[in-house]
């Protein structure tokens, strides 16, 4: 008894937990003042944005501090079609993202194994497109799918596409715009997720007389799922929210514009800051929600 009593008096006399907090306080606190100064201060100013009010006597672009919901009820009446069409789009390119960097990574990951070269050959390549600016990369699949190109008047000549069709401008190239952009993003997470799959499961499967297709369907995914919701988020989060690639001055067209479109012409060209802000809220929560459901469902909760 007194024992215990003199080792709950040491323990509470040594100064050596609390100094340990202080300094992993101090190595904590430049992350914080970062997030408060460059994520939490807009994102407040961004709110209280949303609720400003036209100026009684201003001119255009002048909006006085007010708590006006009526800004949020009017960009979802005004522009619900391009939420929708944001979503749509960016669920579309994740799905075929997803397509085709899953046999992509697998070979990296797995099959490549036994050749490093090939291996790292292979992963400089799907880097790659990362050195080359992102704009510059949506320009380029601008001229390869304009009306005079090889690929549309050979698609043309094969009668593939009717003689007055049209790729750019259209819905079908904003969203290859944005899976070939984000591929790689879908790709790295992938191919770290299986790059440390035990083969020694799949050979176990095997040996119990299971199909390829059942031991892909029942192991190979299953343990790939950390990559596979990784790499999906990293895809549809920023593809729908994107501008570029739905900007008439590249991939997009009058009936392919995306919410980024929108909120970008309100904010430089109307002048419409709240409308703006409004929008960029409702697009950060139904994604947080959209996430928060996703990651649930997927089982990967720990990825939040």
């Amino acid at each position: 008894m007194a024992f215990a009593a003199f080792a709950t008096t040491t323990a509470q006399a040594d100064p050596a937990p609390r100094r340990r907090s202080r300094v992993a306080l101090l190595l904590l606190l430049p992350g914080i003042l970062y997030l408060v100064l460059f994520f939490l201060t807009p994102l407040v100013s961004l709110l209280i944005t949303s609720f400003q009010a036209p100026a009684e006597f201003g001119d255009i672009g002048q909006y006085t501090y007010a708590f006006n919901w009526q800004n949020y009820v009017d960009v979802v009446t005004d522009y619900w079609p391009h939420i929708v069409r944001s979503f749509a789009f960016a669920l579309a390119a994740t799905v075929l993202a997803l397509l085709f960097s899953y046999p992509l990574a697998y070979f990296i990951g797995v099959t490549a194994r036994r050749w490093p070269l090939l291996q790292s050959l292979m992963l400089v390549l799907v880097i790659a497109p990362f050195f080359i600016s992102f704009l510059l990369r949506t320009l380029a699949w601008k001229q390869l799918l304009s009306d005079e190109s090889f690929v549309v008047t050979s698609l043309k000549a094969v009668s593939l596409l009717a003689p007055d069709a049209h790729l750019t401008g259209t819905p079908i190239a904003v969203i290859f715009g944005l899976t070939y952009n984000f591929i790689p993003f879908m790709t790295l997470p992938l191919y770290t997720t299986l790059e440390r799959l035990d083969l020694r499961y799949l050979e176990a499967a095997s040996d119990l007389y299971a199909h390829p297709f059942d031991v892909f369907r029942k192991v190979t995914i299953p343990l790939s799922m950390p990559g596979i919701v990784a790499g999906t988020l990293l895809t549809f989060i920023p593809a729908a929210g994107d501008y570029v690639n739905a900007s008439r001055d590249f991939l997009g067209g009058p009936d392919s514009q995306m919410i980024g479109n929108v909120i970008e012409a309100n904010f430089l060209v109307l002048l419409n800051y709240p409308a703006a802000a409004a929008l960029s809220i409702i697009l950060m929560s139904v994604i947080l929600v959209i996430v928060g459901i996703y990651v649930k469902r997927a089982g990967t909760e720990e990825l939040l």
